[in-house]
């Protein structure tokens, strides 16, 4: 079992980015979207100031974020990469598996990738990660580059909003439409 303190603050400063972000739309009534927790088990408790010290993870978490855009179910998932090629094994299959139900109940699922050294976001929709994701099952690379990621979903630099994802969700929602 993996526990708490081996890899459980990796990625927190972009879920603060993202919490504000979704603190942001949520108070313009654009979206209602919140942080799944994942389920532990303490397993020792400093007593004096009442602080987890020592757990492990209950069960294996979906994603990071589910909700409601407009009257549009969504989820997704934050990543961070420090270079230019993601590897494939920071996705869990629980999570393909649980995104393409997602998508097959008409909601929307993407990952939200951070490439931290080219302070960089990048909106990818699950259909896109998929294709990679079945490259790799196939016996192919078990990562993609960045020139592989469709650099018309990068987010942009918006005053007042620390991760603009639902600009690339309305780019999202009009490719599909598009392919209908």
């Amino acid at each position: 079992m993996p526990t708490w303190n081996s890899r459980g603050l990796r990625g927190s400063a972009l879920e603060e980015l993202i919490n504000r972000t979704n603190e942001k739309y949520q108070e313009s009534g654009l979206c209602l979207i919140q942080k799944v927790p994942t389920p532990i088990t303490p397993i020792k408790i400093d007593k004096e100031n009442r602080h987890i010290t020592l757990a492990y993870f209950e069960q294996k978490s979906t994603v990071d974020y589910i909700g409601v855009v407009q009257g549009i179910p969504v989820c997704f998932d934050a990543k961070e990469c420090a270079v230019d090629t993601f590897a494939l094994q920071n996705v869990h299959e629980h999570q393909m598996v649980f995104m393409q139900r997602f998508e097959q109940q008409k909601g929307i699922a993407f990952f939200l990738i951070y490439y931290t050294h080219r302070d960089e976001f990048y909106y990818v929709p699950y259909r896109v990660l998929k294709t990679f994701w079945d490259r790799a099952k196939s016996g192919g690379r078990k990562s993609f580059r960045f020139e592989e990621v469709p650099h018309e979903y990068k987010l942009p630099k918006k005053q007042g909003i620390l991760v603009p994802y639902l600009d690339m969700l309305q780019l999202d929602l009009a490719q599909r439409d598009e392919g209908e």
